[in-house]
């Protein structure tokens, strides 16, 4: 009795711990999008406030990409020394601080709270795939929706809610910035028990380094590093300029806007369903498939110019998105025999991925400027679809990176 009575205790503790540790990854997810997103409708009372120009107010989407690019790649080495965990816990003190710094009065305040908060969302971009495979080896494609959902969810409420609660609550841009530390602080201090395991993680992982995987040497890891990079282009290129080109096309800036955030959030149930898809799957053939078709439709939708149906081309390319980054997400886990080799991925793949999304807002615009119009920049957009396809689909078959 007594047996059966413990063995009970025992799995409920196991169960209570378990949600515990989904919910802290769901914390983590929702400020990783947060931060940044609650930036972009804020930006022209931020300008006007300070009194800086269009291209240094512009330079504050770009700045936390470049941040990504660089930090990417040290992150799995910082979970080799200290432990996934650790780290993780240190980015959110790193975040918290970028925050208070960014929301301080001041030009240079600003840029340098946004350099070190995307240093420290990078470091949590990086493992926390590496983080999901190794606690969820068998719910890989569960647990990635969950994270994607909670990451773009929030990241859609941030941009929807910043300029009122700058305007109606009176918090001015600075506290509308600010007050996203609040879920910050509610994952750090919910964090703190993963760091009792960081012992035990330090000691598997040590055990790892001795069998370590070149990946920058691996044609698959530079496969699914193309991928990650050209579907990271195609979003933001999008999320830039999507109301510019609506607008040149006869929509009122308001309708242009609510496009845009129909987009999004067209993204929030395929982030969730393609995960657990893809992990049900031998390969993900199909899905890329797919995912560029939805690229190809909304794309071509834009560049015939046939504005009754402009909505769903808009919807189309959302949903292409959340396709190819759930699929981008699964494949560190996928292509990789083990949670280290996984951060590696992340790492590399995240690292080229951020820096080609920071250099295709800026290519796109001047290719619009060159050409005083969509159509050349649209049909560059779409060539790059055709090369995301190309690397996706060699990303998507049955293969596992080697040591």
């Amino acid at each position: 009795m007594q047996t059966s009575q413990l063995k009970s205790d025992t799995k409920s503790t196991s169960a209570s711990k378990s949600w515990l540790l989904v919910l802290g990854i769901i914390l983590i997810a929702a400020n990783l999008r947060a931060p940044l997103t609650s930036v972009g409708p804020l930006i022209g009372t931020i300008r006007d406030d300070l009194g800086i120009s269009n291209t240094l107010a512009g330079f504050m989407t770009t700045l936390p990409l470049l941040a990504f690019a660089l930090l990417s790649p040290i992150a799995p080495k910082l979970a080799r020394r200290f432990g996934t965990s650790s780290v993780l816990f240190g980015s959110l003190v790193l975040l918290l601080i970028g925050m208070a710094i960014r929301s301080s009065w001041g030009i240079g305040t600003l840029l340098i709270g946004t350099i070190i908060l995307g240093l420290a969302i990078s470091i949590c971009n990086v493992l926390m795939p590496s983080f999901i495979k190794e606690k969820y080896p068998l719910k890989i494609g569960m647990m990635i929706g969950v994270y994607s959902v909670a990451m773009n969810l929030c990241g859609a409420v941030a941009s929807g809610v910043s300029v009122p609660l700058a305007n109606q609550a009176g918090l001015g841009w600075n506290g509308a910035l600010g007050i996203w530390s609040l879920l910050a602080l509610a994952a750090l201090f919910w964090w703190i028990p993963q760091l009792s395991r960081t012992q035990q993680q330090k000691a598997k992982t040590s055990a790892l380094n001795e069998h370590r995987t070149n990946l920058w040497k691996s044609s698959l890891a530079w496969q699914v590093t193309l991928f990650m990079g050209l579907q990271s282009m195609l979003f933001y290129v999008v999320v830039s300029w999507l109301p510019d080109i609506l607008k040149s096309q006869g929509m009122s800036s308001d309708s242009a806007g609510w496009t845009l955030s129909f987009m999004q959030l067209a993204i929030l149930p395929i982030t969730f369903l393609v995960p657990i898809l893809a992990g049900r799957m031998k390969n993900q053939v199909a899905l890329m498939l797919l995912t560029a078709a939805f690229f190809f439709i909304g794309i071509g939708g834009l560049l015939s110019g046939n504005h009754t149906l402009v909505l769903l081309w808009s919807v189309l390319i959302g949903v292409g998105s959340g396709c190819s980054f759930s699929l981008a997400m699964m494949f560190f886990g996928l292509r990789t025999t083990n949670a280290h080799d996984a951060a590696e991925l992340s790492g590399m793949s995240q690292s080229v991925g951020y820096l080609l999304a920071a250099l295709g807002p800026t290519l796109f615009g001047y290719l619009h400027d060159a050409t005083n119009g969509w159509k050349v920049p649209l049909i560059v957009l779409l060539i790059i679809s055709i090369l995301m396809l190309i690397f996706g689909l060699a990303s998507s078959r049955d293969r596992i990176i080697e040591a």
